[in-house]
């Protein structure tokens, strides 16, 4: 439902936001990756769709990272929330607080959506494949939290 979305090919964005470890900049994570990185767009720390989401990344975790991508998740969550969610469940890659929802937005995932039947205003849980260049692999948008990291996993050829 809203407007933005990145398409195959299209160049992601770079941002840089805090993590409870300090600041992640795509750039600088796009470089050090072998294949690419992995931005996944979550709601809220804390609940049970994005512990579950969470929760299968890192699980996963270990062969995305052989297969070269490296995860990074975004909210809008303050950074002592996501401490608070690192911590409870144990997470193995950043988690990076967007407060304002500037990157959301600029990524497409932010904006108008149907919940329980109703148009409202938020997060777009969505998760977008960064290449090598820079450019984006695979969008995308409005997924659902669960076995959707296996989906990510089946599309990028990493086994299982």
């Amino acid at each position: 439902m809203s407007d933005v979305r990145l398409t195959v090919g299209q160049q992601a964005p770079d941002f840089t936001l805090d993590t409870v470890n300090g600041p992640v900049t795509l750039s600088q994570e796009i470089e050090r990756a072998e294949q690419g990185v992995i931005v996944y767009f979550y709601p809220r720390a804390m609940t049970p769709g994005c512990t579950t989401e969470a929760c299968d990344f890192r699980d996963s975790e270990n062969s995305l990272k052989s297969a070269g991508y490296t995860v990074i998740g975004i909210s809008p969550d303050s950074v002592d929330s996501i401490r608070k969610f690192v911590d409870k469940e144990s997470l193995n890659f950043p988690l990076a607080s967007d407060p304002d929802k500037a990157v959301m937005k600029e990524w497409g995932a932010y904006g108008k959506k149907m919940n329980y039947g109703k148009e409202v205003e938020g997060v777009i849980r969505s998760t977008v494949v960064v290449g090598k260049d820079g450019k984006v692999v695979l969008p995308l948008y409005n997924v659902k939290a669960t076995g959707h990291v296996a989906r990510v996993r089946r599309e990028l050829g990493v086994d299982a």
